[in-house]
């Protein structure tokens, strides 16, 4: 079953089989983290990234998994700061697998299992809660390379 959808502020890259929706106020870094997940792969600390959307994204959930796609018009644009809007390759569709939230207010050095967490379009995914100021990607690279400790 699939739901309408909606588009939303958010930056996705498909990294690997899954994507990472990017969310977070206007100028807390989603098109930078965007931008340099790409050239984590691009040096071979990420097997694989590419674009999807930046600034909007377009999510549905549709048999069990949160669905992203570029908004219409914004197919592979990318705003990079100082360079202005760049054409990259893209990917139409993916499945969200991690949401990041910058600039998170909840953001905790160890992060409660409800921060974790979080449910969009009925999906519930893992939640990767990042404070305002912090440099997101290695965060994200951990998040990825790393196991919970399960304490």
């Amino acid at each position: 079953m699939a739901d309408a959808g909606a588009t939303i502020h958010a930056s996705a890259v498909l990294i690997g089989a899954k994507a990472a929706l990017i969310r977070g106020p206007s100028g807390s870094g989603k098109s930078r983290l965007a931008l340099a997940l790409l050239q984590a792969a691009g040096t071979g600390a990420l097997p694989f990234a590419r674009l999807i959307a930046d600034d909007r994204a377009h999510i549905e959930a549709a048999h069990g998994r949160l669905l992203v796609r570029p908004a219409a018009k914004l197919e592979g644009l990318l705003e990079i700061r100082g360079l202005g809007i760049r054409h990259l390759p893209f990917e139409p569709l993916a499945a969200v697998g991690l949401v990041v939230d910058l600039a998170a207010t909840d953001a905790g050095r160890l992060p409660t299992a409800e921060a974790l967490e979080t449910t969009l379009s009925g999906i519930r995914l893992p939640r990767l809660a990042v404070a305002a100021g912090m440099d997101a990607l290695p965060f994200v690279l951990a998040f990825l390379g790393t196991v919970p400790a399960g304490n």
